[in-house]
């Protein structure tokens, strides 16, 4: 849910920051409107303050934080979870406590199962749909950044020796960070093959024979 709150300061920079100070956000988590300008007066007397409308999100109760606490609690995990508001009213969710491996599993997927599950909490009911992200311990970052590398390196790859060259199966997640890291590479081009839990990033070499081979794979030796 949106807010906003009007505050009035000498500057405009001055109120702005008045606004975060008591709002307790940062300013990438806020929008600003300008409502008036400063204006000076004569000889010190008559100016006017400036004023801004800060913009900022709210979020709703939906419930999802307290289903995940009671799921934490069923696996036995002591975790805290923080909840967020982006700017563009995404939820974001982060776990922090010990042990916190057990939430992330093979390659995130317990954690794309929690997120998941509490992704469908969040959007049950009549209430516009809302986009949730669950975290622990930067995981979603770094995972991004190793599948951002692989792409580029499979790139590098296909390019260097003339064929298409297939990944192993990903989740709709990695495979959506593929095709973005490589989308304006103009040497190659990328596309899904196969059905879920299978599915597949081909990354193909532009004007090439886009013939499937096995570089990629698991196996595979160069």
């Amino acid at each position: 849910m949106e807010k906003y709150l009007d505050v009035t300061g000498r500057t405009i920079d001055e109120a702005v920051a008045s606004a975060l100070e008591q709002l307790g956000l940062d300013r990438d988590s806020v929008s600003v409107e300008v409502l008036e300008k400063p204006k000076a007066g004569f000889l010190g007397l008559g100016g006017a303050s400036a004023k801004v409308r800060v913009l900022y999100q709210t979020a709703r109760d939906t419930g999802a934080a307290a289903f995940l606490e009671g799921l934490l609690r069923l696996m036995e995990v002591d975790a805290k979870i923080e909840t967020s508001v982006t700017s563009e009213g995404h939820l974001e969710y982060n776990m922090t406590g010990e042990k916190m491996g057990i939430l992330i599993g093979r390659r995130g997927d317990t954690l794309d199962a929690l997120q998941h599950l509490a992704a469908a909490v969040a959007n049950r009911g009549d209430e516009p749909h809302v986009r949730v992200t669950l975290d622990t311990e930067g995981y979603r970052q770094k995972r991004e950044a190793s599948i951002i590398e692989l792409a580029n390196r499979t790139a590098e790859k296909a390019v260097k020796y003339r064929r298409n060259m297939t990944l192993e199966p990903m989740n709709s997640y990695a495979r959506r960070v593929i095709h973005t890291a490589l989308q304006d590479n103009p040497n190659v081009t990328t596309h899904s093959v196969g059905a879920e839990p299978n599915r597949r990033v081909v990354i193909a070499v532009s004007g090439g024979d886009r013939q499937r081979t096995d570089y990629g794979r698991p196996g595979f030796r160069r």
